[in-house]
Order: structure tokens, then sequence, then C-alpha cells
């Protein structure tokens, strides 16, 4: 059985080997994650320092302790700053930055040079994921020239999907506990990306495609930002109004539908809580 005869039934029965681009706080966790799971394992990342420092045991992602880093390794994950190692890959995971640039703009850079590096090593028999945050359309625009410059074919021996990651630093939650949103470029492409990721994670929730994906995750973090920006406007006025916020929100939360407790503090945080809603603001201007 090969990945181009039957691809879900051999990403489903058979041991397969993932390569991971980008070695992050996303990246990291996915591939210690995918070596527990019994798979074969390629990191890449174009920083020396990082591949330096994985192959010396230490982990530069606080969620990946030492340990399981070692645990990894000594199950076959190898790290590398070689892209023609990925060659051997039969599911490519893109886990790139994708950061604003000027004028508060989405820069897809990372991810197009991700793209520009599968193009040419991908072969016959690869899927390819993309899990970094963007706006939809972004999956299609980016992959698709690049398995045409590889001289490949969608559906036949090249499958395309957008599955969005869902890191939550410090959470006791892993990669393989937290479900996953699938969506293909095409629908042949979301249910063999759907057959890679139940090898990796305990949940995977298909939509209808790469777009609905990418638009689920702007919506997911896009809500966050917002509420957090509402408790903190609301904590203003009560201030003022001399009334105890914390009470407030304790007692809404005591209804048992229609309700979500937000806690005030300093603001929205983090890689992708204050990025996202640009995203999806950007993309709706692009459409006027």
């Amino acid at each position: 059985m090969s990945m181009v005869d039957d691809p879900i039934a051999f990403l489903r029965d058979e041991r397969w080997t993932v390569g991971v681009l980008g070695l992050g706080y996303v990246g990291l966790p996915i591939a210690v994650a995918a070596a527990r799971k019994g798979l074969g394992v390629i990191g890449f990342d174009v920083s020396a320092r990082v591949v330096d420092g994985l192959a010396g045991g230490r982990s530069h992602v606080g969620d990946v302790s030492d340990t399981a880093l070692a645990e990894a390794v000594a199950a076959g994950f190898t790290a590398t700053t070689d892209p023609a190692a990925l060659a051997d890959a039969d599911v490519l995971l893109v886990c790139v930055p994708s950061p604003l640039g000027r004028n508060r703009q989405p820069d897809t850079s990372y991810i197009e040079a991700a793209a520009d590096t599968i193009a040419d090593i991908a072969r016959p028999g690869t899927l390819i994921a993309l899990e970094s945050t963007t706006y939809p359309g972004s999956t299609e625009d980016a992959f698709l020239p690049a398995v045409e410059r590889a001289g490949l074919t969608l559906d036949e021996d090249v499958w395309i999907a957008f599955s969005p990651e869902r890191v939550d630093p410090g959470n006791q939650l892993g990669p393989s506990d937290i479900p996953k949103v699938v969506g293909g470029v095409t629908p042949r492409s979301g249910e063999v990306a759907a057959a890679a990721y139940g090898r990796l994670v305990s949940t995977v929730h298909v939509v209808s495609s790469a777009r609905a994906a990418e638009l689920t995750k702007l919506l997911e973090n896009t809500y966050r930002a917002v509420n957090i920006a509402l408790v903190n406007e609301l904590a203003q006025l009560a201030h003022e109004l001399d009334i105890d916020i914390w009470e407030v929100v304790e007692a809404a939360a005591t209804k048992p539908f229609g309700f979500q407790a937000f806690a005030p503090g300093p603001g929205v945080g983090g890689h992708c809580i204050p990025l996202d809603p640009q995203y999806l603001a950007w993309r709706a201007r692009e459409l006027k």
C-alpha cells in the first residue's frame, strides 16, 4: 500500500513520516506529539540556533520539556536546517510565523517561503497542511501554485488542507488533546487530511473547505479579543460607578446559557489574539 494508491488507508494504517516546517511554539509540540504516536518525524527550521539546541537536548519551547524532547529523539525525531530532508516526508505540516507587516497588513512571507521550499522537495504522495493562522484563501494562494511548479496534480498525487493551530501556552492540554478543525482546498483533500490528523489527535472536526477552516480560527481569536476588550471597558465603567466588576462577572456567569465569563486585565496579548482580528479586518476590506 502506498500514499498514492490509497492515501486514506495508508495514513490510517501504516507508519508514515511527518515533516514539520517551523519548530517554534506551534511546530515543536506537534513534532514531539507525532513522535509519541510512533510516527517518523523530521523537523525543519531555518534557525541553526534552534536546531543546534534541539540536537543538544535543549528545548526552547516552554510547553516541551527537555525530557519530552529526549523521548521524542529516542523515538526517531530529528531536526535539521536542510530542507532536502523533507523529501522523505509523507505529510508536511507548515507551522511558520504569520505576523503583521507594514500598516498592520498580513505578512505572509514566511508562508510563501515555506511554499517555495515545498515546491522544491514535494513528491507524488504528499499531504500539505498549513497550520499558521492567516486570512481565508491563503492556503490556496500559497500552495496551489507551489504544487503546480512541482509538477504535481491536486487530489491525484498531492493533497492540500488547512488545520489551524490551537496552541494555548502553559495549558496542560497538549496538541493531541485539543480537537482539530480540518478543511481541504477540495473535499478529497479534506478527507485525506482528516485521516492524517486522526493519527495525531483525539478529535477531528472536518469543515467544507480550507477557507472555512481559516475563518474558523479568525472567529475564535476575534471572539476572544472582543470579549476581553468588552470586559475591560465595563471594568472602567464599574470603577467610576463604585461597583465591583468581579462580583458582576461572577453573577453573570451563573446564567447557564448565552454567557462566557471573561476577566478584566491588562488587555489582549500573546502571539495571536492581538493580530488575528487585523487579518480578518484586512480580508474584509479587500472585498470592497
